[in-house]
């Protein structure tokens, strides 16, 4: 009965291993919600753009006021304009479909939002 028991744990144990090694999720695009004054909305991430806007920030240091305008744009600011730089932030205005908003970022690579 030992011996049974043990060839049944060890046939189960290799069984386990081999389906979790050939179960692997395809990851083609990263999805993020972000919750903010506009409720809940999703990001879908292109990782090809990434490594490149990477690429482009690893080249010179910093947050360009361009690059601020850009991410405002793509978090859904309209009219998007620069109101102040600081050696730590930049600041940019602009209006959403709820009226004006500010949207701040970290002067530093990729502008990510504070």
């Amino acid at each position: 009965m030992l011996k049974f028991l043990t060839t049944a744990g060890l046939a189960l144990a290799m069984s386990a291993g081999a389906l979790t090694g050939a179960v692997t999720p395809a990851h083609a695009q990263d999805v993020e919600l972000r919750i903010g004054p506009d409720g809940v909305r999703p990001v879908i991430r292109d990782r090809d753009r990434d490594r490149y806007d990477r690429d482009r920030y690893d080249r010179r240091g910093g947050c360009s006021e361009r690059d601020a305008r850009r991410a405002a744009r793509a978090s859904g600011l309209r009219d998007a304009e620069v109101t102040r730089v600081t050696r730590r932030s930049i600041t940019v205005e602009g209006m959403t479909r709820r009226g004006p908003d500010r949207i701040t970022f970290a002067n530093e690579r990729g502008c990510p939002e504070i």
